[in-house]
């Protein structure tokens, strides 16, 4: 089997959210010795959790699970405030890898609350952002998935602020978003979307060649958000075959014509690699670029502290500056396929990974 050819959406995969997360657990694994505790998948994406897993990281549901005393990271997806005290007095080293663009949905939630508002959430229930968000302010916030829930929420006492999910669909938030302006026409919303621009941009990259292709590929896991989302764009578009896999092995044999491929946030360009392989397009493959990303995100705050007092304590037992200080275009260039490649186990600029137990 050979599809006739193959339309790539470019952006795909890996966001600056992810890349922060994915680089910092490496570190984590680099710096201390197994096990490294996780709460929460890292990231969305069985590869990539299962590489983690072969490290030595074991993740968690539930802080109280840590040993106290044990390394701990928290997951990209952000967690509720008293999960994050608790990890912090729990005695060990706590580095949380949120991603900045649901930090700024857990201050924008924080600050209306204080003021009084009840604030209206567009998201899942149940998923980790979703719950992580609203508990930043449980008694301000209502959860809404439908028009039905605004109505709802409409009989609280106002004034009354609209906020999302960062991974919603573009096309979900836009709906329940004109329904909530038409419903309560002075509902206060920040100047910039909460929708991650990385999940927009692949959404948009995928609805122009989605329209036009015969099938669509959607290469991502069932619990990631912003990959559902795009299978969402592509039916929304009439896109007549849609399908998500989680890697090259859940292909169906008979797909012929164009075919559409994309990857989800969370998921690495080695699945999207195995699928073009699989594909073996008789006409080739091109790539649609929608727009071009060049955002970075550092590693988080608690991290570059270790790295610091680490390298400090490496120049005064070995004589030397040549690990002192971050790199931060060392690491900007040092990206996550790269963390996840069987070939990576050293520090970025040094020759060996540091342990201390």
């Amino acid at each position: 089997m050979s599809a006739q050819r193959v339309v790539l959406a470019s952006p795909r995969g890996f966001c600056a959210g992810v890349e922060k997360a994915i680089k910092a657990l490496d570190w984590m694994t680099r710096i201390f010795d197994p096990p490294v505790f996780c709460y929460h998948e890292i990231v969305h994406n069985q590869v990539v959790v299962n590489h983690f897993r072969s490290l030595g990281v074991v993740f968690v549901d539930d802080v109280a699970d840590v040993p106290r005393g044990a390394p701990l990271m928290l997951s990209a997806h952000g967690s509720p405030p008293h999960v994050i005290d608790a990890a912090r007095s729990s005695g060990g080293a706590v580095v949380d890898a949120v991603c900045p663009l649901v930090t700024k949905v857990h201050h924008e939630l924080k600050v209306r609350a204080r003021k009084g508002y009840t604030v209206l959430y567009v998201g899942h229930e149940g998923h980790e952002e979703a719950v992580g968000t609203m508990a930043v302010a449980p008694d301000a916030v209502e959860l809404i998935q439908s028009t039905q829930d605004i109505d709802r929420a409409a009989q609280r006492t106002g004034p009354f602020a609209l906020l999302s999910q960062t991974t919603l669909s573009e096309d979900e938030w836009s709906d329940l978003r004109e329904y909530a302006l038409a419903t309560i026409p002075d509902i206060w919303m920040p100047n910039r979307s909460d929708l991650c621009f990385a999940t927009t941009n692949r959404q948009g990259a995928l609805r122009v060649i989605a329209s036009s292709a015969d099938s669509v590929v959607v290469i991502g896991s069932a619990n990631s958000s912003n990959t559902v989302a795009l299978t969402d764009v592509a039916r929304s578009v009439g896109s007549p075959r849609v399908l998500r896999v989680n890697g090259v092995e859940e292909l169906p044999d008979d797909l012929e014509g164009v075919v559409a491929v994309t990857a989800g946030a969370s998921a690495p360009e080695s699945l999207v690699s195995e699928v073009l392989d699989f594909l073996s397009p008789r006409e080739g493959v091109d790539t649609f670029e929608f727009t071009t990303e060049d955002e970075y995100f550092p590693p988080p705050p608690e991290l570059r502290e270790i790295l610091r007092a680490l390298c400090a304590v490496l120049d005064v037992g070995l004589g030397t500056a040549r690990l002192s200080g971050f790199d931060g275009q060392a690491d900007r260039e040092f990206t996550a396929a790269q963390v996840l490649s069987p070939s990576s186990r050293s520090f970025p600029g040094a020759e060996g990974p540091v342990a201390v137990g």
